[in-house]
């Protein structure tokens, strides 16, 4: 039954919309920043809050790359992509530099009298024959490595590693990638909760339990983040409503989502430099390592095969073992150094950036809609019900403005 207001209570009661749709917009306003910030632990063990990506990072690392290693790149399929004839020719430069400061060192600490005292002339005939070798010794080194290329580089090791090291880049993916989603997340709660507010107020005047600001509020909260979180996802595929047709809000934006996911991942966290260094350096460093050894001592072996000059010198196999353990030392690490003069190369031949941002565009709504979602889903009950109860205390709070 309705009841008589004063001019106070009849602006409450007028109020129930606005406040409504305030609590609605707040509520998704603070269940985003809950799921983002703090990037930190913020309080004292076990109370506190971290945002929930930030406080997985890893699994949410996993997550915004699965896509990634599971429809968007093969690792193998682009190394296929880069031809050993370019890349002798760009390392050959830096290749001849230090294949003589290998050579020369290998001779001081080896035979130092014998090299000291030795013509340049035979001094260029042993670099000559080491230098000839290596253009060929290159190219055997990127066949094993095209056919070794998944040991030596997980790609999926190798992005959530650099991602679980820095949680505001993870973050930074799904900001970007959502922006116009999250504001729409935003907005929409004003909106939804208005028009709830509306219904709020015409039943409140004419029914007035205690409970019912505070329940109707308690629902205000869950359904503007459900209502909103439906919007963005659903439908997977455009419906057609008369000559207009719609189709979830993040769905319908795959080819602008697409650019920003392949420019942030190109940029970021799968890079060429990063690649090749993980290669060298990363879990698969041990196989890396092995390839090298074995074309480094077929270098050597077909050097002093072939040069009755190094056969001289080379009075037993363990001087010669000798020598080919420090070729490799020194060799592997001149590797990274010569391996930046086909940076430019590899980049322009991998294409990282187009090709994810071509593959993200074909994917089937279903696939695509697998980015984005998780992040919702790992506690988007949690997040709801975050609304739910803080419209539950909004709702205790306009009951006692009424009634006090």
């Amino acid at each position: 039954m309705a009841f008589e207001l004063t001019s106070f209570e009849s602006l409450i009661l007028l109020s129930i919309p606005i406040t409504s749709g305030i609590v609605g917009w707040g509520t998704n306003v603070l269940a985003l920043k809950m799921t983002f910030y703090p990037i930190d632990f913020v309080g004292i063990r076990p109370i506190g809050w971290q945002g929930i990506i930030p406080s997985k990072v890893k699994k949410m690392a996993e997550k915004a790359v699965d896509l990634l290693t599971a429809k968007l790149m093969k690792i193998e399929e682009q190394f296929d992509l880069i031809d050993p004839e370019v890349i002798v020719k760009e390392m050959e430069p830096g290749l001849k530099d230090a294949t003589r400061k290998i050579i020369e060192e290998v001779m001081v600490s080896q035979i130092p009298d014998l090299w000291a005292r030795s013509p340049e002339s035979l001094k260029q005939t042993v670099y000559h024959a080491v230098e000839e070798e290596f253009p060929h010794t290159v190219k055997d080194m990127m066949k094993d490595i095209k056919v070794n290329i998944n040991e030596l580089v997980d790609l999926k090791k190798l992005a959530v590693s650099i991602l679980t090291n820095n949680k505001l880049l993870v973050n930074q993916i799904f900001l970007t990638c959502g922006e116009k989603e999250f504001k729409f997340i935003e907005k929409s709660g004003f909106y939804f909760g208005f028009v709830f507010g509306l219904m709020q107020m015409v039943a409140f005047y004419f029914y007035q339990p205690w409970w019912f600001l505070p329940l109707f509020g308690f629902f205000i909260g869950y359904a503007t983040n459900w209502l909103a979180l439906k919007l963005i996802f659903e439908p997977r595929n455009p419906i057609k409503i008369g000559p207009l047709s719609y189709q979830g809000l993040f769905l319908r934006r795959q080819q602008e989502v697409a650019r920003e996911y392949s420019s942030i991942i190109s940029e970021k966290v799968v890079t060429t430099a990063g690649l090749f260094e993980f290669m060298v350096r990363g879990p698969g460093s041990i196989k890396m390592a092995e390839i090298i050894k074995d074309n480094i001592e077929k270098i050597v072996d077909q050097t002093a095969n072939s040069s009755s000059i190094l056969i001289k010198w080379i009075v037993s196999q363990e001087k010669l073992d000798i020598i080919k353990n420090i070729a490799i030392f020194r060799f592997k690490q001149e590797l990274p150094i010569s391996l930046k003069q086909v940076f430019h190369y590899a980049e322009e031949t991998l294409n990282i950036r187009n090709t994810l941002r071509e593959k993200m565009s074909a994917l089937s709504p279903v696939e695509f809609e697998g980015f984005l979602r998780p992040i919702f889903q790992e506690d988007e009950l949690t997040l709801i019900l975050v609304g739910a109860f803080l419209g539950c205390f909004a709702g205790f709070a306009q009951y006692f403005l009424l009634f006090s």
